[in-house]
């Protein structure tokens, strides 16, 4: 059975919602080519329906390129990234040939698969949301599907409210069954694909630092984590620093990781100079291992130990939320430095950057000790450079184009030539790369740091204090340690005002809560919540038991509603004839238990010929849709039930 245009619409509709979906994480000029092709098909059909599906010459080509298309762009059609694409263009494809009912069940099928598999991709609760409503225009597409005589009768605006009345009622019905499934299913202790893959958006920190690489995270407003205080307060704002990297070896371009070892308590002394801070972390997940630590960790996180450099990592990428406790100190003091540590820590590459490392050189003569070499280079950073997120490109000796020319970047650039210009002075200096502020949810009682919280700071080895950290970002704008990102000028174009500041970040309550009752809803919280209810050992026969028993409820509830209802066709048109037989009934004209509607309607228009304008068409009609035909459709049996309401039967009054 060939499709009418409602029925398009509707799988036109529902393959558009899917590719929307998905367009964050695609390409852009690939989401819009997918559209184009949506909509070029839409306007064929609904313009020249007579032509039909697109001719082969031109639906083969689009077919055979789209593999070819997505391993040009990503170098394989396997994976996360590259197998949505090869789903979402087939879905697309398909909707080019989609002629007739079976047709159209096959988008609808495939539809909802790639639907699901956005949440591949984000689990968060707009995400999830989305995918729900995504849902709306694939029910509704399977209900037009459905052979209905009257549709064809009826408004199109009116047919769309009804089967859209259906379709939300059906979801919400549906809404304790996924709670129970939810609820009750047996969790598996690994994920059903033996790789997972994270997707291309959720990139984090890497493992090097190079001048402009750190650009796309000062944009990017996703949360990166969120910390839970346990004792004592949150820090003040110049103490946030959020520990990720330490990067030790330059090339005269990029900073990188120098492969630090374990931890020897024995070589390096860790002082707390204050109270230590207890707190828990939820770490969103990303493409990097890394942990983050508020500036120091005192102790390892359970399953993670702590390298040389004070730096906490996984074993793979945090393809997951991952929740920890730690135990830091904002004020400490750092000892112990090696023969091969402060080389490594003085090392400069050769034939890089000779006026920087002239620089250098001249103070560590003219100076000597190195506190006042750091304060050297602080005071210059502070009277002639200002921050940008808009630096200007570098060359091959890209720190003395930022100190003598351009003079203009960011966090990159200052920790960069800072540990440059102290290198070629003699003092021992690292990069270090994390994040810095965070935003403070009173609401909620837990700070969320963005991925546009991400900073790049030094440590210098003094000989009398050991490690001690300078951020020469805030010699220039001090401000960027106080506000945070908030201060990036290009971070508030996206929102204006502070009110809308403030709104997105106690919007972020909903996400952490989905975060912790949904997302991370694992085998341990399960048992958790079943513990709750006297079941203090849980296994997959105790599940099982839940779970049947809950569906044997709900299945239950659904009957008894059923029954109770009596939502068939026929039935709404007999319980309209039942009320229109009781109000005749009590006008005086009751109808005798063997009288049928023939005899009934002769025997009134007998008694009060008056009538007939009135009652004739509704008996007429209850004959019609009761006796002449096997089938009685929806609407139909609606608009018979509300003429009875709306009867005149005042002719039946008096004589």
């Amino acid at each position: 059975m060939r499709l009418d245009s409602r029925q398009f619409d509707l799988a036109a509709l529902t393959v558009l919602c899917a590719v929307l979906l998905h367009a964050t994480h695609f390409p852009l000029w690939l989401s819009l080519a997918m559209i184009g092709l949506i909509a070029a098909r839409w306007l064929q059909r609904r313009r020249r329906p007579d032509w039909g599906k697109p001719p082969a010459l031109l639906r083969l080509p689009l077919t055979l390129a789209l593999p070819v298309v997505v391993w040009l762009q990503y170098g394989n059609i396997f994976g996360l990234d590259p197998g949505s694409v090869f789903a979402v263009g087939m879905l697309v494809l398909k909707l080019g040939e989609t002629e007739n009912v079976r047709d159209a069940r096959a988008v609808a099928t495939f539809a909802s698969f790639v639907l699901m598999a956005a949440l591949l991709f984000e689990q968060d609760m707009l995400t999830t949301l989305y995918v729900g409503l995504g849902v709306i225009p694939l029910l509704l597409l399977l209900r037009a599907l459905e052979p209905d005589g009257s549709d064809a009768a009826q408004p199109a605006a009116r047919v769309l409210l009804r089967d859209s009345r259906g379709v939300l009622l059906n979801l919400l019905a549906a809404v304790p069954l996924a709670a129970l499934v939810f609820l009750f299913l047996p969790r598996l202790t690994a994920p059903l694909w033996a790789t997972q893959s994270v997707p291309q958006g959720k990139s984090g920190l890497g493992d090097s630092m190079s001048p402009g690489g750190m650009k796309d995270l000062f944009l990017d407003d996703q949360p990166a984590f969120r910390v839970s205080f346990v004792a004592p307060a949150p820090p003040p704002a110049a103490q946030r620093y959020w520990r990720a990297v330490v990067l030790w070896r330059y090339d005269g371009l990029t900073w990188a990781r120098a492969g630090g070892g374990p931890l020897d308590p024995t070589r390096q002394e860790l002082r707390a100079q204050g109270p230590e801070v207890i707190y828990e972390i939820t770490q969103e997940p990303g493409r990097q291992r890394w942990l983050f630590a508020l500036d120091l960790p005192v102790a390892d996180a359970p399953g993670y130990a702590r390298d040389e450099d004070f730096t906490l990592a996984a074993a793979r990428p945090v393809d997951k939320p991952l929740r920890y406790t730690l135990r830091s100190a904002p004020r400490y003091t750092l000892t112990g430095l090696d023969s091969q540590q402060r080389q490594r820590a003085l090392r400069l590459p050769d034939g890089f950057n000779p006026r920087a490392v002239a620089l250098g050189r001249e103070w560590a003569q003219q100076y000597g000790d190195p506190q006042r070499i750091v304060q050297a280079a602080l005071d210059m950073i502070r009277a002639d450079f200002h921050y940008t997120l808009s630096a200007p490109e570098l060359g091959r000796n890209a720190m003395d184009d930022f100190l003598f020319e351009t003079r203009a970047g960011f966090c990159e650039h200052f920790a960069s030539a800072f540990a440059v210009l102290m290198r070629a002075a003699g003092v021992p200096t690292r990069v270090v790369i994390g994040y810095q502020g965070g935003y403070w949810n009173e609401t909620g009682d837990y700070m969320v740091v963005r991925q546009s919280d991400a900073h790049a700071w030094n440590e210098v080895w003094f000989d009398d204090r050991g490690w001690v950290r300078v951020d020469p970002t805030a010699a220039v704008r001090p401000d960027r340690i106080e506000l945070g990102s908030g201060a990036n000028a290009a971070f508030n174009r996206w929102y204006g005002s502070e009110w809308l500041l403030a709104l997105r970040n106690r919007w972020d309550i909903a996400n952490r809560l989905w975060t912790q009752l949904v997302v991370q809803f694992d085998e341990i919280s399960q048992r958790g919540l079943l513990r709750g209810v006297g079941i203090e050992k849980a296994d997959w026969r105790d599940l099982g038991i839940a779970f049947a028993l809950g569906m044997g409820l709900f299945a239950a509830l659904g009957l008894w509603w059923a029954v109770r209802r009596e939502r068939g066709d026929a039935d709404v048109v007999d319980r309209a004839y039942a009320r229109l037989c009781t109000r005749l009934g009590r006008l005086g004209f009751a109808r005798a238990p063997s009288e049928g509607p023939a005899d009934y309607l002769r025997r009134l228009l007998q008694q009060r010929p008056q009538a007939r304008e009135s009652l004739e068409p509704l008996f007429a009609r209850y004959l019609q849709l009761r006796y002449a035909q096997s089938e009685i459709a929806d609407a139909a049996a609606r608009d018979f039930a509300r003429a009875v309401r709306r009867a005149d039967l005042a002719a039946l009054h008096g004589t």
